[in-house]
């Protein structure tokens, strides 16, 4: 199960199969950080480093994953070093350190201390619905997410692919569903959502737990306070929250929707029947947000 989904439509068709994507794939596998490398990105098996395929195939759709590692060595901590190196220098010498030589010291500093500091990795996972025309990114940031999508288009030499964008106010239209007490067809109000004040963008109140007809919500939006992230329940299966962008955070299934899954010892199979329900659920609702905040945007 995703956590988060940035979104992604293709602008031509996706012809790879499981196989000849993964062979592509293969050619930029993950390897962890060289002793002089600050981070590294290569793709990984979704299933977990037992599995030899890189990409698993569900009910027409392809599941992938990229392993990001990067070392740890905070700016602050050169910077201190680097303090105490011209301290050094400047006592010994009996003379100012320059600007070239500093940067010279930072260097040498860095080559020093990269191969002594831990490191620190994340998966990174996305699937691509080649009959829908989605590729849904598992990250709340939209730098993650290009960064997998880069690295996919350098393994294929080609990804024509363009983030969903609203073509409508979809912070105007969700203030309007909180005014009126009532979401769109297919959308429930669920007791969260973030306000921000247009004109002073450091304004901002984050409301959870609280009923969202609430007099003191109602203050915020007459105040001019826009909503720019809701909580919503669509479909009754699943539980989100959706920000101006057309971002998802926060997925979450129903309570008991994944009761009838099969729960038998085949963890993969349980796996992948939790997986299709959930790319089911998205084909349908990213096609209702589509049509009610982006129907202007070219197929």
């Amino acid at each position: 199960m995703f956590k988060n989904a940035k979104v992604y439509r293709l602008s031509s068709p996706f012809d790879w199969g499981q196989l000849p994507l993964h062979e592509r794939l293969a050619a930029h596998r993950f390897r962890p950080c060289g002793p002089q490398e600050q981070a590294t990105l290569g793709f990984a098996s979704p299933l977990g480093p037992a599995a030899e395929l890189l990409v698993h195939a569900v009910d027409g759709c392809l599941l992938l994953a990229a392993r990001r590692q990067e070392r740890l060595l905070p700016g602050s901590v050169v910077s201190e070093a680097l303090a105490e190196r011209v301290a050094e220098i400047e006592q010994a010498e009996m003379r100012d350190v320059g600007r070239r030589e500093r940067t010279q010291l930072r260097d040498a500093l860095l080559a020093e201390m990269l191969p002594q500091a831990f490191t620190r990795s994340r998966l990174i996972r996305a699937y691509i619905d080649p009959a829908s025309g989605w590729i849904v990114v598992d990250a709340s940031s939209d730098k993650v997410a290009e960064d997998l999508l880069s690295l996919l288009r350098e393994a294929l030499s080609s990804l024509p692919v363009k983030p969903l964008r609203p073509t409508v106010p979809v912070a105007e239209r969700l203030s309007a569903w909180v005014a009126g007490g009532t979401a769109a067809n297919g959308f429930v109000l669920e007791d969260q959502c973030v306000l921000r004040d247009p004109g002073d963008k450091g304004a901002v109140v984050r409301c959870r737990g609280l009923d969202l007809t609430a007099p003191e919500i109602r203050q915020h939006l007459d105040s001019g306070k826009r909503v720019v992230g809701l909580g919503l329940t669509w479909n009754d299966h699943l539980s989100l929250v959706l920000d101006e962008d057309l971002g998802l955070k926060r997925l979450r299934f129903a309570d008991g929707l994944l009761d009838d899954l099969d729960d038998g010892e085949d963890e993969q199979a349980r796996q992948d029947a939790e997986f299709a329900l959930m790319a089911l659920e998205l084909r349908a609702l990213l096609a209702r947000l589509r049509e009610e905040f982006a129907a202007g945007e070219p197929v």
